[in-house]
């Protein structure tokens, strides 16, 4: 697995590109160390990668079992240690589902793909930051 980032600007505006073609993201600092609004935050990134992480799991595993979703989104929220490097020391995920949906059934599955297939959680995890989820149905 590869990335590529490249600076946009004079300040810290990057643009990064992963193993599919043409599928870019903007990457930017915040304003004390020049950022420019014009992307979203580096620890910004990680929150995303343990949300989009365990959703790809967490829907697949439930459509597997024949639960109908018609909406889903997550919630990640982080918060960070006050000593540099500002590291994460814990982050609470709120999975948020509408459809015929068997609750016990995806809290279950949220289980599942957070704590056993969930990449992003383990490495994390090994560094100490405690992680909690929550399912919710509308």
């Amino acid at each position: 697995m590869q990335v590529e980032l490249k600076r946009l600007n004079d300040a810290v505006h990057f643009q990064a590109e992963g193993s599919t073609p043409n599928i870019q993201v903007h990457i930017d600092g915040s304003p004390e160390i020049g950022g420019e609004g014009l992307g979203v935050r580096p620890m910004e990134l990680v929150l995303m990668a343990l949300g989009s992480c365990s959703s790809l799991d967490l829907i697949n595993i439930l459509k597997k079992q024949k639960q109908v979703i018609r909406d889903f989104s997550v919630s990640v929220t982080g918060e960070r240690a006050d000593a540099i490097p500002a590291v994460f020391t814990k982050i609470h995920m709120v999975f948020t589902l509408t459809g015929n949906i068997d609750l016990a059934k995806a809290e279950k599955t949220a289980e599942l793909a957070v704590k056993k297939y969930c990449s992003v959680h383990d490495m994390l995890a090994a560094g100490g930051v405690e992680i909690t989820y929550e399912v919710k149905l509308k």
